[in-house]
């Protein structure tokens, strides 16, 4: 089964890219991640609740990060294993970062493959279970980048100029009027 879509996030393109590989703030808009915990910088484990029709699953996560290619794509390769019943769930996820001035267009394609009683349930379901996590994901990631830019991870001597200063009023000491 292969989903692909695309969102545009008011942000510049090396902003968007530090913060989606920033793998606690990614996670946050994945409906259903819990217990994100990071094995090393491209290694991630974490459990994924989900309800599929009419059954609830919980699934052991593993993420690894097989390529940066900063700041226009990044791809991930995903392995879950649902608990309590036998199945397996296997993706390839690859998103590009196309700049468009003040904005970003995030490109993304997943192709996942389900076994199992999972996969036994059919494609159209899952397929629509696919475009709902898709729809809220999207929906999450647009408010987060609504208001204040989110804090990509900063690494000792980076170039500061690709982040946005704070919005007025914020972040800054002494900005009142002159009296």
């Amino acid at each position: 089964m292969i989903v692909t879509g695309e969102i545009t996030l008011p942000a510049p393109r090396e902003v968007v890219f530090q913060v989606l590989q920033n793998a606690p703030f990614f996670a946050s808009c994945v409906e259903g991640v819990r217990d994100l915990k990071e094995i090393d910088a491209t290694h991630y484990d974490a459990v994924l609740d989900t309800k599929v029709a009419y059954m609830k699953f919980t699934f052991k996560v593993s993420v690894e990060v097989t390529r940066l290619l900063p700041p226009e794509r990044i791809e991930a390769k995903i392995e879950g294993t649902p608990l309590g019943i036998v199945g397996r769930f296997t993706a390839v996820s690859t998103t590009d970062l196309i700049d468009a001035g003040s904005e970003t267009l995030v490109k993304y394609a997943i192709d996942a493959n389900l076994t199992g009683k999972l996969g036994s349930m059919g494609q159209p379901v899952l397929k629509s279970k696919a475009k709902e996590m898709e729809q809220k994901f999207a929906e999450k990631m647009r408010a987060a980048f609504a208001g204040p830019p989110p804090d990509p991870p900063r690494q000792a001597g980076e170039d500061e100029s690709i982040y946005p200063p704070p919005p007025a009023g914020e972040g800054r000491e002494g900005g009142g009027a002159a009296s």
